[in-house]
């Protein structure tokens, strides 16, 4: 596993929250009926940070956590995965956040949030560590940073300042619909940052609600569209995903595994492909050598479905290519 120093190439930002998910220790019963639950770290942003240096890449996370033991202890995750810390704050009034998950019978998820208001969303534009953003080759953020301010604020500030330093904007909404307060205002704002995005991810239920279309389709997806993009990519689960550039579009198919929990398979699909994007984006140009990247970026998804929790079950390179080497 890569841990500080053994990390190589240009270096991928992630931009986000930082929470602990509660997790039954039993699979298919709702929240009141779990017996107990285990902590797993979690959180978009920076699940793609630490899928990232997992399979060798160097990232570093920028966020607020709580000045408590769980705030304390996430940071000691990031750093003992490897992924610089520079970019983390700590707020002395708010609580980290918390989310209950329940897993169903089918690996698929179900939340109840704790953030009243928790230490991410009290980020503020003057707290950002702009030479950590600076440095970024790659700016990857998701949406539930827009919902409030100040976050909002640091998110779009952050955004503009990655740019302005020539990164790729790599975005992937991550909706989680109980956290807004509405799902129109949700559509809304998800799609306010849009057009500013280089490569966009979204799984097919967030198609279905960004489009308003039960249709998982070409034309549905090019509705998503704008003049900017470089990628646009459609994650499909187990069977794989659609990509669509200026050029040319397609399809790679998924693996079949004994799928256990989905937690961390879509942030373990885009810590992949920001991975072997970032020193060499000609990649996004070129179609046969992105269908191999698309496919190994399966490959680390499907491997992360395989056990409990996001974060002990995203792959290292081997695990990948063990998988790659078996076939679908």
């Amino acid at each position: 596993m890569a841990v500080n120093g053994a990390s190589s190439g240009g270096l991928i930002v992630s931009f986000g929250e930082m929470l602990i998910d509660f997790v039954p220790t039993v699979s298919g019963v709702s929240l009141a009926e779990a017996p107990g639950f285990l902590k797993a770290p979690g959180g978009a942003p920076a699940n793609v940070a630490i899928a990232v240096t997992r399979l060798g890449g160097n990232s570093a996370f920028v966020g607020k956590l709580g000045d408590d033991e769980f705030g304390h202890m996430l940071a000691g995750i990031l750093k003992e995965n490897g992924v610089k810390a520079e970019g983390i704050n700590f707020d002395t009034g708010a609580r980290t956040a918390l989310a209950f998950v329940t897993l169903r019978a089918d690996g698929e998820r179900e939340f109840m949030f704790y953030r009243n208001p928790s230490a991410d969303m009290l980020l503020t534009p003057d707290e950002l560590n702009l030479d950590v953003i600076r440095s970024a080759k790659i700016f990857h953020y998701g949406s539930i940073s827009l919902i409030v301010e100040p976050c909002r604020s640091a998110h779009l500030k952050a955004m503009e300042v990655a740019k302005e330093a020539g990164a790729l904007l790599s975005y992937d909404p991550n909706l989680r619909l109980p956290l807004w307060p509405s799902a129109e205002e949700a559509r809304k704002q998800i799609k306010s940052i849009w057009d500013k995005a280089d490569v966009i991810k979204v799984s097919d239920n967030e198609l279905e609600f960004l489009t308003g279309s039960d249709k998982i389709d070409d034309e549905s997806a090019m509705s998503l569209w704008h003049p900017n993009l470089k990628l646009l990519l459609v994650t499909l689960g187990e069977k794989g995903c659609r990509y669509y550039t200026k050029n040319f579009h397609g399809g790679v198919e998924g693996f079949h595994v004994k799928t256990v929990d989905t937690t961390g398979a879509g942030d373990s699909f885009v810590g992949a492909l920001l991975t072997k994007i970032v020193d060499d984006q000609s990649i996004l140009e070129d179609e046969a050598r992105l269908k191999e990247v698309l496919t190994f970026a399966c490959a680390c998804g499907a491997i992360t479905t395989t056990k409990k929790g996001a974060i002990p079950a995203l792959p290292t390179e081997s695990e990948a290519l063990t998988l790659l080497k078996r076939g679908a």
